[in-house]
């Protein structure tokens, strides 16, 4: 009988576009592209550009949380009316209640970016709190609240795993 061997995904980083490799020294930081500052040298790592980048784009991302909350006020003043039968009225309970843990969610992200954006002014941001290691730039791009590095952070969800929080 023959065997199958388990596959484990392997992590492997973003190629950079060597042709993008020098667009980053003629724009401004809100002209950049994610695959432009992907594609900047591993020397200029969390220089005035990528900062004023990541900044900009915890700028953007903090604004939208904001319009997002906005349009759930409206959202649950509007379906204030009484809907007497007891299903549809269940119904939108659950999505009110579904819409405010998203809420929730959205809240303490906003915690963290608060914090990422003081980690820009102190110039530590990009730096992982464990190890003191780069993050990395597709990370940041990905998850620009991180502060931990990718092995640090599995490392911590590891311990989590096996021994709670």
């Amino acid at each position: 009988m023959p065997t199958t061997a388990q596959v484990h995904p392997t992590f492997t980083a973003a190629k950079k576009d060597p042709k993008l490799a020098n667009n980053w020294k003629a724009k401004s930081a809100a002209e950049l592209t994610d695959a432009e500052v992907m594609a900047m040298p591993d020397s200029e790592y969390m220089n005035d550009k990528q900062m004023a980048f990541f900044r900009l784009k915890l700028v953007q991302l903090k604004q939208d949380i904001h319009n997002s909350a906005g349009e759930t006020t409206e959202h649950l003043r509007e379906d204030t009316v009484v809907v007497p039968d007891p299903a549809d009225r269940a119904t939108i309970e659950e999505e009110h209640a579904l819409e405010l843990r998203t809420r929730d969610r959205e809240r303490k992200l906003l915690k963290k970016i608060e914090q990422s954006i003081a980690r820009i002014d102190a110039g530590d941001y990009g730096y992982c709190d464990e190890t003191g290691e780069p993050i990395g730039v597709g990370r940041l791009i990905a998850r620009p609240t991180a502060t931990l590095s990718l092995e640090a952070q599995q490392r911590r969800e590891l311990k989590q795993k096996m021994f709670g929080d």
